[in-house]
């Protein structure tokens, strides 16, 4: 039998995923506050685990088919899925921050982008307008639109900056599992797609190219990184539709 989307979520099941995704909010709060020149991946990644052990919630990538680490760091090039290690950050990197909590059995996720100290006018604009383009896509998500609205919107923003859609990498429901139906594209055509329903959770998550959008992986089975050797940006937040529209559950001061 085809793997389906879950039903829409109860009162009580969009209240445990507001509360991890709380705790995803004060975990991007607090890296980003960290985030500085000379600063150690694996430090960034202490200071997620720190957060979830205090709030009483389970980290959803550490051990996520095999995976190290709290968080995915990805500095420059690295589209998603750095792990955290001795790497230190240098003026003018940028780095891209992607986590998740457990709270009682029910999952958030979300990433942002951020400078490392003074960045050049285009990684600045690389970060902000995959946030715009973020915040674009969350705009869709309201009952009766379509996933092809969602994915429309986003691409609209970043090729409109003349950016690219990372290839291969979309958004995803999610819920009981970190990972789980249906897809949720940065491209794609107005009116078409899955309809969203009332009670939806997902995790928009656009990835953008300042180059090729073409990506590969590197040795260690896990970094993804352009083609070219652009730089990348990631921003993603979950959401929930609701009745008052969507309702952004990861929410924190970043965006």
């Amino acid at each position: 039998m085809p793997d389906r989307p879950a039903p829409p979520r109860t009162t009580a099941e969009l209240d445990a995923m507001r509360a991890a995704g709380r705790v995803v909010a004060e975990i991007h709060e607090r890296t980003a506050a960290a985030v500085r020149p000379g600063v150690t991946t694996a430090a960034l990644d202490r200071i997620a685990r720190e957060v979830i052990e205090r709030r009483g919630a389970r980290p959803n990538f550490l051990g996520y088919h095999g995976f190290p680490a709290a968080i995915c760091a990805s500095p420059n090039e690295i589209v998603v899925h750095g792990i955290p290690g001795r790497r230190r950050l240098r003026e003018g990197d940028i780095i891209s921050i992607d986590c998740g909590a457990i709270v009682d059995g029910w999952h958030a996720d979300a990433a942002f982008t951020a400078p490392v100290g003074d960045v050049s006018p285009e990684a600045a604009r690389l970060i902000e307008v995959t946030r715009q383009a973020l915040l674009a896509g969350i705009a869709q998500m309201c009952d009766g639109k379509r996933l092809g609205d969602v994915g429309h919107a986003v691409q609209t923003v970043v090729e409109g900056a003349g950016f690219g859609v990372v290839q291969d990498y979309v958004g995803h429901g999610i819920g009981r599992r970190l990972h789980q139906p249906p897809d949720v594209p940065n491209e794609g055509r107005p009116g078409k797609g899955r309809r969203i329903r009332l009670g939806d959770t997902y995790a928009l998550e656009p990835m953008v190219s300042a180059g090729a959008t073409h990506t590969r992986e590197l040795a260690d089975g896990w970094s993804v990184v352009t083609g070219d050797g652009a730089w990348a940006a990631h921003w993603e937040h979950t959401v929930a539709v609701t009745e008052d529209g969507p309702e952004v559950l990861t929410q924190s001061a970043l965006a």
